[in-house]
């Protein structure tokens, strides 16, 4: 009967598109070279009705010069505050204390999370600026994908094993080794924790280059699919702690590319193991932005990318993709400039979780207050659910 009630009448309600001002500030941390909208970003974004601010030398460690933002339309802005206090502020980095103190009331960030170096003060001082924050990491598309995870994942697969490739050489104090094998000499060996994204290009540039690969995850899928699209004659191993401490032991190159849901990356080979690896030895750990999968890993920067313990050369660089900044920030760009511009047409915050669900999820700040459980629990800071706020 209930089919013969009177229902609500509803009507296709059009909601106005919406011309937004972005500021795009130079980076200030990290050695950060990436830059968060390229001139080709710019150009699409102004053409389609919007501002887009961009501090002076913004683009330059990614090569891309301030005169060819000029002609993509974008206005160049020689004083830092004034970019910060854009209504929109876009950048790779989290920002610090002093940018967070240009920010107007009630903006809204785009910008990495970093969780292995965000404070608490941050935290803090983006809830009592009342700022919507929204983290590239955890922003999903429409098949549940994380398209900037996958995009950073390829290069700092790529780029790990370019840099052990490096450090394994008798110029940088390594064991002498190339990376793979010539003939009539034994191939190096590779072990990468992981089977993701930042694995899977890992492992298909070190058997490209000939070495001799294992790939270790706790998901048979995840294996399935690497092998799938990488060789046949890469090993793949369910992890278990007895037989990825002798394959650690066995190698010359270990690459920590495990990546946690939420909060931090677990850790899953321990000091001890670490003290048994052959002398010389590398250890990439590319989870070090989540804290990292190996006990004696630390963060280390692009003025002092590696350090020793007991005899285990350590590479913890969170930033690995800005090694390559030109192509990372085209990446970046490649996501950026058309979600911001399909964000200006959904009328508002709740138009644009109701159109794209997978934004809500890289939301961890709304409006001051935070939404982000991990953090909440990490730092004792109350939470709330983006749902309810909406």
């Amino acid at each position: 009967m209930e089919l013969y009630v009177p229902q609500e009448e509803r009507l296709l309600v059009q909601t106005r598109r919406q011309s937004l001002t972005f500021g795009v500030p130079r980076e200030s941390v990290w050695n950060e070279n990436r830059v968060a909208l390229t001139p080709e970003g710019v150009d699409l974004l102004v053409s389609r009705g919007h501002q887009v601010k961009v501090e002076t030398g913004a683009g330059d460690m990614a090569r891309y010069t301030d005169a060819a933002y000029a002609e993509a339309g974008a206005e160049l802005v020689y004083d830092t505050p004034e970019v910060f206090r854009c209504p929109w502020v876009v950048k790779v980095q989290p920002p610090t204390l002093e940018e967070l103190g240009h920010m107007s009331l009630g903006a809204t960030l785009v910008s990495a999370l970093q969780p292995s170096s965000l404070r608490k003060e941050i935290v803090e001082a983006l809830m009592l600026k009342r700022i919507t924050a929204l983290a590239y990491e955890h922003l999903e598309d429409a098949h549940h994908q994380k398209p900037f995870v996958r995009s950073m994942g390829e290069i700092a697969g790529s780029t790990a094993i370019l840099l052990a490739a490096d450090y394994l050489s008798t110029t940088l104090n390594g064991r002498g080794y190339v990376m793979g094998g010539v003939t009539g000499v034994p191939p190096t060996d590779v072990v990468i924790l992981g089977a993701g994204m930042v694995g899977t290009v890992a492992a298909r540039v070190a058997r490209g280059m000939g070495a001799h690969v294992r790939v270790f995850d706790t998901s048979l899928t995840r294996l399935h699919r690497l092998q799938s699209q990488v060789d046949a004659s890469v090993h793949t191993v369910v992890m278990q702690p007895r037989l990825l401490a002798k394959a650690l032991m066995d190698c010359d190159v270990a690459i920590g590319a495990l990546r946690a849901e939420n909060g931090r990356t677990p850790v899953v080979v321990s000091e001890a193991i670490v003290s048994q690896m052959k002398t010389g030895s590398i250890v990439v750990d590319v989870s070090i932005d989540q804290g990292g999968c190996f006990e004696t890993s630390e963060i280390t920067s692009w003025q002092s990318p590696s350090f020793e313990r007991f005899g285990v050369l350590h590479i913890g660089i969170p930033n690995l993709a800005a090694r390559t900044a030109r192509t990372a920030s085209f990446a970046l760009n490649n996501l950026t400039a058309p979600l911001l511009d399909r964000w200006s047409e959904a009328g508002g915050w709740e138009g644009i979780v109701d159109r794209y669900p997978g934004v809500a999820r890289g939301v961890y700040v709304f409006g001051g207050t935070l939404t982000s459980r991990p953090l909440g629990e990490r730092f004792d800071l109350p939470y709330s659910e983006i749902g309810l706020l909406l």
